[in-house]
Formats: structure tokens, sequence, C-alpha cells
């Protein structure tokens, strides 16, 4: 219908050259015809389905929505699409995700990590898809991640640094190994180093939610009512201690300092504003993808792990 050839068909499906002519004629019987190349078709000629398989914990997070920002921009410059599982922070659902995008052939895998996983390393290694995982640490297995140890130890070392002494902290559950277990045992290494005991008075393990971070935020005052500042796991987390601390009549940052983690609107838009940490989530996605793509050109199966950086943002409430 066009008056070219197959083959010239063939360049302009598959973003090869083709004259300005040709392509407008190619383009005009697309148009009159709706026709759409069977990808069906092209996955039995080609034995690649030009499909990745990503698993992410949840939806409602600032983190991981600018993860897959960054995945979806690499997806889209080598043409492939995605396949989105939501684990729902249950790691057996993660193991499930796995076999079910590697029975519906997926090309790879991107999984952004939540929970401890003691089955995981163990079924990536049977899995016959490559497998590059995000924002955790995991032995022996391709990943991104951030330095969430090394983060919450610096925002905490700026509380003493500045004169604090009762520094509490809302963390969440350790079988988070990241912001759970990363960030509490940075908060107390930095106090140790400064000769500060951490106090299980201190200390508070509570949900994601802005709610659960007021919650804790009350029952963390309750319990001490000396505390000067309150380091948090999340901005979510530090939202909600805000407002218990102002309910409590105490002013930051004169009478308490307040730190999250994340650089989120959370932390940006409220006032006074608050002191956070920056992760490169958007570069995260990008160079875990790319690092999946790379492994794919060259098919091979050499691990490589890559450490994110951070930058502290000091806002309103620390200065």
């Amino acid at each position: 219908m066009a008056g070219v050839s197959q083959a010239t068909v063939s360049r302009y499906f598959n973003e090869g050259y083709v004259s300005d002519e040709k392509r407008e004629a190619i383009q005009k019987v697309v148009e009159k015809t709706g026709y759409r190349p069977s990808i069906q078709a092209q996955t039995l000629r080609t034995k690649k389905t030009r499909t990745i398989g990503v698993i992410i914990p949840k939806t409602d997070s600032n983190s991981t929505g600018k993860v897959l920002d960054g995945i979806t921009k690499v997806l889209e410059e080598h043409k492939y699409r995605m396949i989105l599982g939501i684990s729902r922070l249950a790691p057996t659902k993660e193991i499930e995700y796995l076999s079910i995008f590697d029975d519906n052939q997926v090309e790879g895998i991107l999984l952004l990590g939540s929970m401890k996983n003691s089955g995981l390393r163990k079924k990536i290694s049977k899995i016959s898809a490559p497998v590059v995982v995000l924002g955790q640490h995991v032995e022996d297995c391709s990943c991104v991640y951030h330095d969430d140890y090394g983060a919450i130890k610096a925002v905490t070392a700026l509380c003493v640094k500045k004169g604090r002494k009762q520094i509490g902290f809302l963390g969440v559950t350790k079988q988070d190994k990241s912001v759970g277990e990363a960030r509490f045992q940075g908060y107390q290494d930095a106090l140790e180093e400064a000769g500060i005991s951490a106090c299980k008075k201190n200390v508070k393990e509570i949900g994601f939610t802005i709610q659960e971070g007021y919650e804790g935020a009350k029952a963390l005052l309750k319990q001490n009512k000396e505390i000067d500042a309150i380091v948090c796991a999340t901005d979510k987390i530090a939202v909600g201690a805000k407002k218990a601390i102002e309910e409590a009549g105490l002013r930051i940052p004169e009478d308490i300092f307040l730190t999250g983690q994340g650089d989120s609107d959370f932390a940006n838009c409220v006032s006074p504003s608050i002191t956070t940490v920056h992760f490169y989530y958007e570069e995260c996605g990008e160079k875990a993808a790319n690092m999946l793509f790379e492994m794919l050109e060259k098919d091979e199966t050499r691990v490589e792990q890559l450490q994110m950086g951070y930058r502290i943002v000091e806002q309103d409430s620390t200065k």
C-alpha cells in the first residue's frame, strides 16, 4: 500500500533509516489502516519480549515515584515496556512476582526491595532473567542502593554539633533493612561517637504514615520531657512529629530540633521547613535500569553493586 519494500517497513517500525519520502508514505498508510506491529509475532521471531518486570513495595510513596520516573526514562529510551508488580511490603510477594515475571518471559527484572528476605537471594539465583535490586544492599546480587546509614548518622551528628543532648528517634520496623535497620544504626552510632548514650525511652518504632509520626512523637515527649531533638526515619514521620511538638507548646527549633529523610515536598512545604536528606532516587532508577540493560546487552551474570550518595538539606527546623 505504501509502495515500498517489506524491509523498508521493518526499518520504519524498528527506528532504522528510512528516507523522508518513504517515511511519509508509510505513515499515511499506518494512519489510514490503524496498523500496529504484532508484539506476539515479534516475540516469536526475535525470542525477545522487550518487556521489563518492575516490583515495587507500594504506590503511595514519594521516593518510589521518583525511582519509577528514572526507570521509565531509560525503558523509553530502549523502546521497552514495563510490567508492574506491587508487593505491599510483603516479602513473600516479592518472591512470587519474581516467579510470575520469569514465567512470562520478561527480559529482566528490577526489584525495589523493602523487607529483609532470606529467600530472596536464593530465588534470584534460580530464575533465568537477570535481576537488579534497588534501595537495598543484597549480597552477591547486582544492586543500586542508598547510604541510609551515613545519611541518618550525619543529621544526628548535626544535632549533636549544635548542642542537643536528648535526641529522640522515630524509626520503622528493622525488618526493613535500609529505612529501618540501617537508619537506626546510623542514629545510634552517631550518639555513641559523641559520648551520648542512646536511651530506650528516646526511641520509638512506628509505621510510615504522618499519623503514626504524630502519635510516636507524642509518646516520646510524654516519656522524656527533656528531649531537645527528634530525628525521624522519613519526612512523612517528621511532619506528623511536627504537629505533636507544636501541640505540646514547644517551638521548633528553639526548644526542639526536628529532622527527616528524603527531601520531599512534605519537608519543604511546612513552616518551619524541616531539615532533611536528599537521596538521588530518580538517578537510582536510571542507574539500575542502565545496569540491567548492560547485563542484557553483554549477556553477563557479573555482579555489580553501586552505593548512591546523599546531601543534607538544612532548613529552619535546625537553625
